[in-house]
């Protein structure tokens, strides 16, 4: 499926171009290649979550990579909403879960954070 969004012209790979669709709102789905680095990981889940991309962490960058006839892909953003309907669907119905970015949540104890000194 990720052959034929890039052979229609609706993929984006590479950090920057990824990260370039998410930011511009054309993004409708980011994969994530699992063995990635952590840094990558995080980058994209926390960027997918604050944009409200769906992002998955699937597969290798081997895998993904020989999807789109590279050696090695580590990220890729689906930008048609039809191809990532059908590419989410398909991730969900092998049991990766899509990843979000997970915030704690402080509270306000009223004291100025320089009064602690």
């Amino acid at each position: 499926m990720l052959g034929l969004a890039k052979k229609a012209g609706k993929l984006a790979g590479g950090e920057f171009s990824v990260e370039k669709a998410v930011k511009s709102g054309r993004a409708a789905v980011v994969i994530v290649a699992a063995d990635a680095s952590q840094n990558t990981h995080k980058l994209f889940i926390n960027m997918c979550t604050f944009y409200q991309v769906p992002c998955y962490l699937y597969s290798s960058k081997e895998e993904l990579g020989h999807a789109l006839g590279r050696d090695i892909q580590a990220s890729v953003a689906v930008l048609d909403d039809g191809f990532a309907d059908a590419i989410e669907k398909r991730l969900l119905q092998a049991g990766v879960e899509q990843s979000v970015a997970e915030y704690e949540e402080f509270e306000d104890d009223d004291t100025d954070e320089f009064d602690r000194m």
